[in-house]
């Protein structure tokens, strides 16, 4: 599709900005002024209104995080205790609500195949992951791991994030939020062990937010941790070796996320965590190299070695993304923490 586009002295004539030419970051616009972000050969059209539905019936807190099940409907999470879970069809369309009973809804994650399909929510408040199926129906609670010693209560375990290995049914707790943790159970939840930690060493997590299985490319399976205070990804092997970090200087990245062999990020803000308002979304390829950045500013690699990143969004898309979920169609659902009780946002692949 041919794409005619507006120029920046055309969009300060238009927006009433006063910010100098020099000072705004490069931006497109297509037809009917549609908003195109990101970089390279990762473009993306902003779709007005998806997503947005009647507050009064079907509020939103924090959008926290969005998986989608077999079936392809969208399973958006929320700590709004109305409606915990907010299921959608990929236009936008709400399907189905459920869940009042989790006040520090936080990690979602989907697990299983087909019919067999669950889901498990990490509750800030409640100090708990709890297994669900997918209509809501509670299967399994994790409650706080007194097994490894550093804990004196539960509510010094706030759990955030969640992933499972497919091939033993293992689960991964990350306590981004508390002790930075990584807890391995196994697919009943018995406690297997334990690795991460605060600390200033490569094997140390601060704010572990996130954790995912990586086996791209058919190597050997492996961790993928974020390390939020050190705007990185950490690697470990499945049993809690350090392996290697992907550095993303000035981006507060929240978990890691994969669709085919790349690998997408949301960073809730960006040059530093006392800088509001200022996240993006990044796209790394298969060498775990970003690629794009969508409303953030163009990724620059010198002598291999990524520059600092910043936020890039003069027409204030994005605030605080708190996760990003790519479909078959690559089309990106990002969902925001702190961001005005706003729903998610959808991206489409120009």
């Amino acid at each position: 599709m041919k794409t005619s586009y507006l120029n920046r002295r055309d969009f300060l004539k238009i927006s009433g900005v006063t910010t100098s030419l020099t000072a705004l970051p490069s931006m497109t616009f297509g037809r009917n002024d549609e908003v195109i972000v990101g970089h390279g050969s990762h473009q993306y059209k902003v779709v007005k209104g998806w997503g947005v539905l009647d507050a009064d019936k079907n509020p939103v807190n924090d959008c926290h995080e969005m998986v989608e099940v077999a079936d392809g409907r969208l399973f958006m999470l929320t700590n709004e205790t109305k409606n915990n879970v907010l299921i959608y069809d990929k236009s936008g369309k709400l399907l189905d609500v459920w869940g009042a009973s989790y006040p520090g809804a936080h990690g979602l994650t989907v697990a299983g195949e087909g019919k067999d399909q669950f889901l498990l929510i990490c509750d800030n408040n409640r100090s708990q992951v709890i297994k669900t199926d997918l209509k809501g129906k509670e299967l399994m609670k994790l409650e706080y791991p007194k097994e490894t010693g550093k804990y004196d209560y539960p509510g010094q375990f706030v759990p955030t994030e969640t992933c499972v290995n497919p091939v033993n049914g293992d689960i991964y707790v990350a306590d981004g939020y508390g002790k930075s943790l990584i807890i391995q159970y196994t697919s009943k939840g018995e406690y297997i062990r334990h690795f991460g930690g605060r600390g200033k060493e490569n094997e140390n997590l601060n704010c572990s937010h996130g954790v995912l299985i990586d086996s791209r490319g058919g190597k050997t399976p492996t961790l993928l941790v974020t390390s939020r205070d050190e705007c990185s990804w950490k690697r470990f092997t499945l049993d809690g070796k350090y392996l290697s970090t992907i550095h993303l200087p000035g981006t507060f990245i929240c978990r890691p996320v994969i669709r085919d062999n790349y690998l997408i990020g949301a960073s809730f803000r960006s040059t530093s965590q006392s800088y509001p308002n200022s996240g993006y979304v990044q796209i790394l390829n298969a060498d775990n190299k970003v690629i794009s950045t969508p409303g953030g500013s163009e990724p620059i690699y010198q002598n291999g070695e990524l520059q600092k990143q910043r936020q890039e969004d003069p027409t204030n898309i994005f605030m605080h993304p708190h996760d990003v979920y790519m479909d078959a169609d690559d089309s990106l659902y990002v969902p925001q923490w702190a961001s005005q009780k706003t729903y998610p946002i959808k991206l489409e692949r120009t």
